[in-house]
């Protein structure tokens, strides 16, 4: 994770994103930066960054639409900023495409740390080969990629992960706690009902009837199994 990964940091405080900017710059990465939602953008598409640090609040563009413009387009991680402590406004950036988010004030330290984090769950072992195969779904661990009957299904790293971790074990039933620890590794914040975002967004991409899913399955009172049928 050195000069190769390319960081975009979208931040309207000048004095914060130069202190952002020299400490990420320090720690080996590449670091592009925008200042509005619309110079956001056009970086975004014109330069590809691997991760994205996303203020929530910016001029011309929230950061919000932001996240959803770039989604359209791009698979890259997106770890949104707020200054709001309120779970429900994060809840709302998860469930429009964001795989993480920082609540200000934050160190530089652990922002660092949630940009490693991300990006060892975009990346995962280099060595890993391994695919499953859980009734129409091929899930390649190596490739972090998943299809449904020889169709792509586009998802974030966090949906990616929380999925495989279900269907390796299909039957066994995880709690919220579990699921946000798997998918968020030692980074997790203990919001253990962000975790129904990333399910509602998992059951719409692979098309799972939520009044009688197929593949995730809920528990009521404990949490979330993968169908063993």
């Amino acid at each position: 994770m050195g000069m190769e990964t390319k960081l975009l940091l979208v931040e309207d405080e000048p004095g914060m994103l130069e202190e952002m900017q020299i400490f990420l710059q320090r720690e080996g990465f590449r670091v592009l930066t925008a200042c509005t939602g619309k110079e956001a953008l056009i970086i975004a598409q014109s330069q590809r960054p691997d991760l994205i640090v996303l203020d929530w609040m910016l001029p011309e563009k929230s950061g919000i639409d932001v996240c959803r413009e770039i989604r359209k387009t791009s698979h890259c991680g997106i770890i949104m900023v707020t200054a709001r402590s309120d779970e429900s406004d994060k809840i709302v950036g998860l469930e429009i495409g964001a795989d993480d988010y920082l609540t200000k004030p934050f160190s530089l330290r652990e922002l660092s740390s949630r940009i490693r984090a991300l990006l060892r769950r975009l990346r995962g072992p280099e060595d890993r080969s391994i695919f499953l195969e859980r009734d129409n779904l091929i899930i390649s661990e190596a490739k972090c990629q998943v299809s449904k009957d020889g169709k792509q299904i586009q998802l974030t790293p966090t949906e990616f992960k929380i999925l495989l971790t279900l269907a390796a074990k299909p039957g066994i039933v995880f709690s919220r706690l579990q699921l946000i620890k798997a998918a968020l590794e030692d980074e997790y914040m203990g919001y253990e009902r962000t975790m129904d975002s990333h399910i509602r967004n998992l059951r719409r991409k692979l098309r799972d009837d939520p009044t009688n899913p197929r593949y995730i399955q809920t528990v009521y009172g404990f949490g979330y199994r993968f169908g063993e049928r």
